[in-house]
């Protein structure tokens, strides 16, 4: 597998000086500037922070010289939008280079600040879209509308060259009335002179007075004016907001969050608002020695789309040459159920940090088997049985993070197995014939009892057979020299149930899912996490299969449900039950 890990490698180095600073501003700018993909959305939340640290040592002039080089075409409509509430220079650049659809344009434009949507204005390249969108906005060029010509009055000869000259305001003491034009249904003039003989100026901005006025009474009622976007979705039928990045000064206010939201949340004071009393001395205490702020649980009030529980998580930042300390970035995110919250965030970390691991295994495996083929040249055979013991432990340490990661995302509910149908009766039947060749130089042996029984289950053969060994080696690797393990199995009701007797060394823990009990050697092994391990991860394949294994007593018991006849060689939207576990 290939792994997309340019912005953390950028992230990962700090810029020393501003030279190193444009450097990393340039490499930002170029990563986000893609298609969006998917990706860590944490690590593009970090890659925006770490543009807005990267803004504090680039003077203006500079940020705006390197958007504006004309090798950039910024294709993010999340970079572009970030770019909108840049200083109107840096602004200004980001959206001449700027190279949407028509689509990604009609979104955007609606969230970016009035200035930005000037500058756009100036665009000839734009998709009608975006051009459509300007227009309902009312977003016009810098120059007022020419005026509608109206018909004058009778004693007006338009087409004379006279009547092209204007006449000094000193002269016009006596204006022309207005005429509507013949398109409206009033026949008399439009105002009066105020006095018989008024100034110039007094008598233009009469008429021009009564111009509007009367302009605005014969505005048709189907035609009357609204405010721009009216027509498009009110704001209640908008996308719930999930989450938003903010920055706090040095009391804890928030003082930075993202346009669309900060009018609502500018002010807001991190240290009175977190809702967990019991917390309330290590909120202080974090925030009295600068350290980190890990899911503090807020409520916010006020505007409809922020209201309701958040929990935050924010990092304290600090000035590069004094060290002093500035307030916190972080983000906002909706609160879930307690349970569910603490095992995806658990998950997630866990999947980030094993994405991390893999890449320097990865190597060390593919370099240790260069030197063992000897595709460089002749390697003398010692360096190749050590090349090779690297690359096999260096494939142990790559199956036990493909665990970890199995796991992670069966108990959060992110991966489903696969469906199919398999004979469970069969495979446990074939698996106990081959661990018994295996047992029996220690004088040891699986007592089974499984009849001719079939029990076909809604699962895929695969998933079957990996979920049957994972148990059946497991304790088989457990078993001690000249011990005897009973195995029963039972098919009743529509339910599958396999009974194993535990091992001796298995009875004695208190909670056989978190044992660490390893063995020593041989050529089973229950992994490199130990035998509570497999059997958790074994437990989270059979809850995910809408079974369950449980210990009970001195005995462990696997149940599933079986497929019935009418349900045979099911799909996925046929088991709503298994699917759901």
């Amino acid at each position: 597998m290939h792994f997309d890990d340019r912005l953390a490698t950028v992230l990962r180095h700090r810029a020393a000086g501003e030279r190193a600073a444009r450097t990393q501003f340039r490499q930002l700018i170029d990563l986000l500037g893609e298609r969006p993909q998917a990706g860590d959305r944490s690590l593009k939340a970090a890659a925006y922070l770490r543009l807005i640290a990267l803004g504090e040592m680039i003077p203006v002039e500079s940020r705006a010289a390197l958007v504006a080089e004309s090798g950039w075409r910024f294709r993010n409509p999340d970079l572009v939008k970030w770019f909108g509430s840049a200083a109107p220079a840096v602004a200004a650049g980001a959206l001449y280079r700027a190279h949407l659809t028509g689509t990604e344009w009609q979104d955007l434009i609606p969230k970016l600040p009035i200035r930005a949507r000037g500058f756009l204005r100036h665009r000839r390249d734009l998709p009608d879209e975006a051009v459509q969108m300007l227009d309902r906005l009312g977003v016009q060029d810098r120059a007022l509308p020419m005026p509608d010509i109206l018909e004058l009055g009778e004693d007006a000869v338009l087409d004379s060259p006279e009547a092209e000259k204007p006449a000094p305001l000193a002269e016009a003491t006596e204006p022309e009335p207005f005429a509507l034009s013949p398109a409206n249904d009033a026949d008399e003039p439009l105002a009066e002179p105020a006095s018989e003989n008024p100034s110039g100026i007094r008598a233009l901005v009469e008429r021009i007075d009564a111009f509007q006025r009367h302009r605005g009474e014969r505005t048709p009622a189907g035609d009357a004016p609204s405010l721009p976007l009216a027509e498009l979705h009110q704001p209640a039928e908008r996308k719930e907001l999930a989450s938003f990045a903010f920055g706090t000064d040095s009391q804890g206010k928030i003082d930075w969050a993202e346009p669309e939201i900060a009018p609502m949340v500018t002010g807001l004071d991190l240290a009175a608002v977190h809702t967990a009393p019991d917390t309330a001395e290590d909120v202080a205490a974090a925030f009295l020695n600068r350290q980190p702020l890990r899911d503090l649980p807020i409520q916010l009030r006020g505007a409809a789309r922020i209201t309701g529980d958040w929990v935050v998580d924010a990092a304290p930042r600090f000035t590069r040459i004094e060290g002093r300390f500035q307030g916190y970035v972080g983000r906002f995110r909706r609160a879930v159920s307690g349970s569910e919250d603490t095992v995806q965030a658990a998950a997630d970390r866990l999947r980030q940090l094993l994405h991390e691991l893999r890449t320097p295994v990865n190597a060390m495996q593919g370099y240790a088997e260069v030197i063992q083929q000897q595709l460089f040249g002749p390697t003398p055979h010692e360096y190749r049985a050590l090349a090779a013991a690297i690359a096999g432990d260096s494939a142990r340490i790559l199956a036990g993070f493909d665990e970890l990661d199995r796991l992670a995302r069966l108990e959060s509910g992110d991966l489903d197995l696969d469906p199919g149908e398999a004979d469970f009766a069969a495979i446990a039947r074939t698996q106990v014939e081959q661990l018994q060749s295996v047992l029996s130089p220690r004088v040891a042996r699986f007592d089974a009892s499984f009849g001719e029984d079939r029990a076909p289950l809604a699962l895929a053969q695969a998933e079957a057979e990996v979920l049957a060994w994972r148990l059946l080696a497991t304790l088989a690797g457990a078993i001690g020299a000249g011990e005897a393990v009973k195995l029963a199995f039972e098919v009743e009701n529509g339910q599958l149930a396999l009974r194993a007797q535990l091992p001796a060394s298995l009875k004695a823990a208190a909670d056989i899912f978190s044992t660490e009990t390893r063995v020593g050697g041989g050529t089973l092994s229950a992994g490199i996490f130990g035998a509570g391990f497999s059997l958790r991860l074994a437990r989270a394949e059979t809850r995910a299969a809408g079974g369950d294994l449980a210990r009970v007593d001195d005995w462990l018991v696997l149940s599933l449900p079986l497929l019935t006849p009418a349900d045979s060689l099911p799909s996925p939207m046929g088991q709503p039950d298994r699917a759901a576990g």
